[in-house]
């Protein structure tokens, strides 16, 4: 039997796709259906290191990752065989299958579409000969006529799978109808044919109010709109793309206050989320001197574009703010990318990132890196060993996380653990630098930092899908999936 298709459109980028994808993800396999996730093409620095059909390794989008948790299944490159990453503003590194493809990263935007489109068929294919619903999230708007002759994520899959679209817009930014409307009315009648309904998303105030424009959008397009979903903005999911939440937000009285270096091309930031689950931790996304006054950690995530990257914290100022921060005992800690500006120097002689050349680091660890043309991908389980002073709190404490790098970094006179030699620390115990990313997402170091139990991804996921059972007109959800 091959699966039943359900795909999540939206009429822009922001409208609520990944989230709505991976509700329904957690709604369809509590009914007792094998589930898998599918996007064809993700853009997005935010990547997990997951199965290739080989047995080895590979990434994709977190998006697909977590949706592939709360589905139940088992994250694999098939889920996302596509992923961009950004490098520049005009350029984006290919990873094809989870694999980095030089070929595809050097060959123009629309030149890609049908070399790539064989191995996205086919992982969609193998996805639905062993699954017995896959939801598939779209990207962008399906709408956007200039690509409409090179789509390889929108409604070019959902002809493949014959797939039962969902369209869902963000009514909080207005023109809502007109977006649905609008989307709808720009695709062929045979695309048309294959959107079974339409969503709200972000909706504020009284619902009856939205009367008569949903009969009167049915009696345009005979679609119905299957659901009004209320503002949630603490569901917990990370959000797919950009700097997820600028607006700080924090139930309870402000305890710690941690400064994440927003620079241009940060990576992997959706493993704070767990940080902005806190009760009482106040996270700020720094671009400035200004924002990092009065923060208790500072925090250099990774980046995409380590040198360029750092150039940005200098000419911010930030690298000044950071040192300053060290020298009076703050805690400091630097993951992946942010782990290499900490140290004395940074080299790339064969250009793994633009022109090659060499440049020095923040100092605050007295180690040296390198790059390589080599993606580093694996997942590790570490035990840290003793700390003393800021990080105190972590020692002992077993975690879990991944590592996706393309530098190694070497120490001189740096601390390392025995059990975690790719962790390091200052002499004085306040600065630490790591390539695990993760380390927030373990229960663990969020109790033993902030006495709080924290908020479980199974939980988050349980919590979706109630609210869309509950939003969701009546059997709406069952019948996409009933219906021959």
């Amino acid at each position: 039997m091959t699966a039943i298709c359900i795909m999540v459109l939206g009429t822009t980028s922001g409208a609520g796709k990944s989230w709505l994808a991976t509700a329904l993800c957690r709604y369809y396999q509590r009914q007792g259906l094998r589930v898998a996730p599918f996007k064809a093409q993700n853009m997005s620095n935010n990547a997990r290191v997951v199965a290739r059909p080989d047995g080895g390794l590979g990434e994709i989008g977190s998006a697909q990752y977590f949706q592939a948790l709360a589905a139940g299944a088992k994250p694999s490159v098939l889920m996302n065989p596509l992923l961009l990453k950004p490098e520049a503003d005009t350029h984006s590194q290919v990873v094809l299958l989870g694999e980095v493809n030089r070929e595809l990263t050097q060959m123009p935007w629309r030149g890609r579409s049908e070399k790539v489109w064989p191995a996205i068929a086919k992982s969609l294919d193998e996805l639905r000969a062993t699954h017995d619903v896959v939801v598939i999230e779209g990207a962008g708007s399906p709408a956007e006529i200039n690509l409409h002759a090179s789509d390889i994520v929108n409604m070019r899959v959902a002809r493949h799978a014959n797939a039962r679209c969902l369209l869902i817009t963000d009514i909080d930014r207005g023109g809502a109808f007109a977006h649905l409307y609008g989307t709808w009315a720009l695709l062929p009648q045979e695309e048309q044919a294959l959107i079974k309904g339409f969503v709200l998303n972000k909706f504020r105030g009284d619902a009856s109010l939205l009367a008569p424009a949903p009969q009167m959008l049915h009696e345009l397009t005979s679609i119905p709109v299957m659901a009004t979903l209320p503002m949630w903005r603490e569901h917990g999911l990370p959000e797919e793309d950009g700097v997820f939440d600028d607006r700080s937000r924090s139930a309870g009285i402000i305890h710690t206050t941690v400064a994440v270096m927003a620079y241009p091309h940060l990576s992997n930031l959706d493993e704070f989320q767990a940080l902005k689950n806190v009760r009482g931790l106040r996270l700020v996304w720094a671009r400035s001197p200004a924002d990092v006054a009065g923060a208790d950690w500072m925090i250099l995530p990774g980046s995409k574009s380590t040198r360029s990257d750092l150039a940005w914290l200098r000419a911010q100022g930030l690298d000044q703010s950071i040192i300053a921060h060290a020298a009076k005992g703050g805690h400091v800690l630097g993951i992946c990318g942010g782990l290499q500006m900490l140290g004395e120097m940074i080299s790339d002689p064969l250009g793994a990132e633009g022109a090659p050349g060499e440049v020095h680091g923040l100092a605050l660890l007295p180690i040296r890196t390198e790059f390589s043309l080599r993606k580093e991908l694996r997942h590790v389980h570490l035990q840290f060993g003793a700390f003393e002073g800021a990080w105190q709190f972590l020692s002992g404490l077993r975690v879990s996380g991944y590592e996706i790098h393309m530098g190694n970094s070497m120490a001189d006179d740096a601390v390392a653990s025995e059990s975690a030699p790719e962790l390091w620390r200052n002499a004085q115990g306040n600065v630490v630098g790591l390539y695990l990313h993760g380390m927030f997402e373990n229960s663990s170091v969020i109790q033993a930092a902030f006495a709080q139990a924290g908020r479980g991804l199974d939980e988050v996921f349980e919590e979706m899908a109630d609210f869309v059972s509950l939003h969701f007109s009546h059997d709406a959800l069952s019948q996409l999936v009933s219906q021959p």
